[in-house]
């Protein structure tokens, strides 16, 4: 069975390609093709409130794209779905029947909360240690979602509209930031230690920049380490410096800023990053929903 999963975020669109063998009666995740397109919707609809024609073509263009490749890998299910801007857009909703009509792709809306729980779908806190409480912090272009899971269910999750977009246009108040501590120091509690998992292409950068091996966390003071010299450099600088993309050059710094300040919030020093996503959190739902009808 091929699984296909698609995310529109603020900062990207991403076509992620599963083949789901059975192995030992557990379902195995064989990753096909990955494609991402930066097609930075947030930069439109956090300044102007809408999407303007050029990105409004780019979203058409590459839905129609993701629709070939599907035909192609011979795609027997998907989902696709739209996070923070596309909720903020005023044509969103015209822009999605734009893509239906060319594309055959049905795009949904989905909440905050409804992106924080398909982080979640990716049940990477229920293979690790009991004796913690775990925190997912997942950092796009125009959210961040938290989901805070102990004793072996989630507890607490939220969306906040603080993304690496919003604050690269400056969109983000002291109020925002204000709001999002008051709720971390009310919720994310526990008698337990708490660790964080760490989602969105930023962290998984920085991750695999750090030379850390897979399955192994990086520190607070790591994180603010190179917050410091991120900052300390111009987006040239750090593209030369770290053979990084422009659209991961200029939003790598924000990102840090949210899972530094999340983290110190939740006192949590550790951070694993597993490498998973909405669009993994996509597949595994797809893929439970199925099972679920059988």
């Amino acid at each position: 069975m091929k699984i296909a999963a698609i995310d529109i975020g603020s900062n990207a669109a991403r076509l992620l390609i599963n083949e789901v063998k059975i192995n030992n009666k557990k379902p195995e995740f064989i990753k096909l093709n990955l494609l991402r397109i930066p097609l930075r919707l947030g930069m439109d609809v956090f300044t102007i409130g809408k999407i303007g024609p050029e990105r409004e073509k780019m979203v058409i263009d590459s839905m129609k794209i993701f629709s070939d490749l599907m035909k192609i890998y011979k795609v027997d299910h998907y989902r696709a779905c739209a996070t923070s801007a596309m909720r903020d857009a005023a044509n969103g909703n015209e822009i999605i029947r734009q893509v239906q009509e060319a594309s055959g792709i049905n795009i949904e809306i989905i909440s905050g909360d409804e992106e924080a729980t398909l982080i979640y779908e990716n049940h990477v806190a229920e293979s690790l240690d009991k004796e913690f409480a775990y925190l997912y912090i997942d950092v796009g272009g125009g959210s961040t979602e938290l989901t805070f899971y102990e004793n072996g269910k989630m507890v607490y999750e939220r969306s906040f509209n603080i993304g690496t977009i919003r604050l690269l246009n400056n969109l983000v108040t002291l109020d925002n930031w204000k709001e999002m501590k008051e709720e971390i120091k009310k919720n994310i509690v526990s008698k337990k230690p708490i660790v964080a998992i760490g989602s969105g292409g930023n962290i998984n950068k920085v991750f695999s920049m750090s030379k850390t091996k897979d399955g192994k966390p990086m520190s607070l003071s790591h994180l603010k380490k190179v917050y410091k010299e991120f900052n300390e450099l111009s987006v040239e600088e750090r593209m030369t410096k770290y053979s990084l993309r422009e659209d991961r050059a200029d939003v790598l710094v924000h990102a840090l800023s949210i899972f530094n300040n999340v983290m110190a919030w939740s006192d949590i020093n550790k951070i694993f990053v597993p490498k998973i996503s909405v669009a993994d959190g996509l597949i595994q739902n797809i893929y439970s929903q199925l099972q679920h009808k059988k």
